[in-house]
């Protein structure tokens, strides 16, 4: 990947309903290079769909909870077992496998409390855990899904460092 892919990927990770002519005139390409490039990302598996990112909120999903998953048996089949019951759960948004005390990490969304009593009834009736902990979300203060891309700033600009300390950033 050089420059130019990099462009086109922070340029897409924002708005990937863009048109192509958009998206070319903005790394200085024409549209069919440009067209060509994202072809060949998505191919390569680099952009792997895209989709609408919706407001969980506005669409009845206002409690966000994390919970955390220790599990009493490391097998593989119990592994694949949780994998596919928690996978199957249209509330579950996230998992993650986790290094330390805490084996899994799950994001899930619902509209309420109840709700996630009612999730969380099925998830332990699902699969054995040793201990299940559940975070309840008050506030999201960030939330993106763009990766921070490697692009070199243009040639002859002085652009800030990312490494700056606070020393010299006055805070």
């Amino acid at each position: 990947m050089d420059q130019t892919d990099l462009k086109i990927l922070a340029i897409l990770q924002e708005d990937a309903s863009l048109p192509v002519a958009e998206i070319a005139n903005r790394v200085h390409l024409s549209q069919t290079p440009a067209w060509r490039r994202i072809q060949k990302l998505e191919a390569a598996g680099v952009i792997q769909r895209r989709v609408a990112i919706l407001d969980p909120a506005a669409i009845g999903l206002g409690l966000t909870v994390f919970v955390e998953i220790e599990s009493g048996d490391h097998s593989a089949e119990w592994i694949a077992e949780f994998a596919a019951k928690v996978s199957a759960m249209p509330e579950v948004m996230d998992v993650h496998r986790l290094a330390g005390d805490v084996d899994y990490l799950l994001r899930v969304a619902v509209p309420g409390m109840a709700d996630f009593d009612a999730f969380y009834k099925r998830l332990v009736a699902s699969v054995p855990c040793k201990n299940v902990t559940s975070r309840f979300a008050m506030e999201r203060v960030k939330s993106t899904t763009a990766y921070p891309l490697p692009i070199a700033p243009p040639r002859g600009s002085r652009a800030a460092s990312p490494t700056a300390d606070a020393s010299t950033t006055g805070l």
